[in-house]
């Protein structure tokens, strides 16, 4: 579906070409003060334009419509949205008789019976990560103590933006994520543990194939005796940190940290084969529109969120915040 959370609850809408895209945020407490400008910093870590992105740049200015008054949030439902002005609808009129190879054409067309909303990959498009940077920000302002950084790894391995520009293809990369000052504590064991949860939301984000924490996949290489992270004190701090911060599903104390592989853009102006259900056969497509080289030039920012929407959630859970921030009056 497309909410997520259980008292810090998101719900994500809209479509890439639609009128608009955005999200509703509920259970955030009251008396955090919110204004346009705190949105600012990781919209713009969003937005497009850098080389390797795509040359749709829409102005991404917060709409601000329900659940903050006076500069605050009141305790209700605060909705978000985002207008969709820069759009070309035209270049996508063949997709839907002529899905893209590795894109949600396909699915999408399967499972909403041909009904789906199909320009720009509709509500399957990167462009709804905005409801969640969104939400992220104002987690962020929640869970203020907690620091929670992503940056860009790597990027396409041998390969490079260049070389994929120029062959008209694209490149996918892997995304590091690092978040300290999480209390002991968050999460359950086995279906509810921090790690399925976190997973959880980390795929909501388009393109994201894989995700590890702390050593990984790297740990089937070592011994247990390399592996065991020593206790040093009481607070659970360790030596090393291979666990990645989560233990039985649980927070540790240590930095929580992880890593997710983002694949390279489906929509590449390179001459693919796909199937045609016009003519029952199978044909050349040339993808017209304006797309990424690289996603995971744009996925920190949206990680970051995602973390921060999850630890909000948790804290809240475990009552280690309160239901409203503020001791003064909005008025």
């Amino acid at each position: 579906m497309n909410s997520f959370g259980r008292i810090f609850k998101i719900s994500i809408y809209g479509e890439s070409h639609g009128n608009q895209v955005g999200v509703l945020i509920d259970g955030c407490p009251a008396g955090l003060a919110i204004s346009e400008d705190d949105f600012t910093e990781d919209l713009l870590r969003r937005k497009s334009g850098a080389k390797g992105t795509t040359l749709r740049i829409e102005d991404d200015k917060p709409i601000l419509l329900s659940g903050i008054f006076n500069g605050y949030t009141t305790g209700a439902p605060i909705l978000i949205s985002f207008q969709n002005k820069n759009t070309k609808s035209e270049d996508y009129n063949d997709l839907f008789s002529f899905p893209r190879p590795g894109h949600a054409d396909f699915t999408a067309k399967m499972k909403y019976g041909g009904f789906n909303d199909y320009r720009g990959g509709g509500h399957f498009s990167g462009r709804l990560t905005l409801g969640l940077v969104a939400a992220g920000v104002i987690a962020k302002k929640l869970i203020n103590s907690v620091s929670i950084k992503a940056k860009l790894v790597e990027a396409g391995g041998e390969k490079d933006i260049d070389s994929a520009i120029k062959n008209e293809d694209s490149i996918g990369g892997i995304v590091e994520c690092i978040a300290e000052n999480i209390s002991v504590g968050l999460g359950e064991p086995f279906f509810d543990s921090f790690e399925s949860v976190l997973s959880h939301a980390v795929f909501s984000i388009p393109a994201i194939k894989g995700i590890e924490f702390g050593s990984g996949f790297q740990t089937a290489k070592m011994f247990g005796s390399e592996h065991n992270d020593q206790l040093i004190d009481a607070t659970g701090k360790t030596v090393t940190n291979f666990a990645g911060g989560i233990n039985g599903g649980i927070t540790n104390g240590n930095p929580l940290v992880f890593r997710v592989v983002v694949k390279p853009t489906p929509s590449i102006s390179k001459t693919q084969n796909t199937f045609n259900f016009k003519t029952d056969k199978q044909e050349e497509l040339k993808i017209k529109g304006r797309h990424d080289v690289c996603i995971a030039l744009r996925v920190p920012v949206v990680i970051e969120a995602v973390t921060a929407i999850v630890l909000t959630d948790l804290m809240l859970l475990e009552h280690k915040l309160p239901r409203v921030i503020s001791n003064k009056s909005a008025r």
